[in-house]
């Protein structure tokens, strides 16, 4: 059964780094600037987030505490955390994704500091664990 969502494009895609500024410095390199940065709680301790954008395309790179690196740093290949769609009604979506009974990894959709006015997301799993997340930017 296909949900009925509106989705306007992807996002963007979240990449868990060891060193938040050494990765800068690389996607710098690559012509991506950074359009946001940001700190968050967590868990263990507080990470820190920068947004790099070139173009329309957009990556989160973002740093877990450093309790949390050592499972990043022992990594043999890069690692996609999730990808990101933009929506324009997060409750909308939310709601309609609980109706479809999608396995949702967050009980309500959650702020977070983010860009100017903050943003709002959730997550769902698709089949192979892989992580999907719906985000409007306020």
């Amino acid at each position: 059964m296909s949900v009925d969502l509106k989705l306007n494009f992807l996002q963007h895609v979240g990449l868990p780094v060891t060193d938040v500024k050494v990765s800068e410095a690389f996607y710098e390199r690559l012509g991506f600037v950074n359009v946001m940065g940001s700190g968050f709680e967590h868990k263990s301790g507080r990470g820190v987030v920068t947004m790099m954008q070139h173009g329309k395309t957009i990556l989160e790179l973002y740093q877990m505490p450093e309790a949390e690196l050592d499972a990043i740093r022992s990594r043999k290949d890069g690692h996609i955390d999730h990808i990101a769609f933009d929506v324009d009604d997060i409750e909308d979506a939310f709601a309609k994704l609980k109706k479809a009974e999608f396995t949702i990894l967050e009980p309500e959709p959650v702020f977070l500091p983010f860009w100017k006015d903050g943003c709002r997301y959730f997550m769902i799993l698709g089949p192979d664990g892989e992580r999907l997340e719906f985000n409007q930017i306020l």
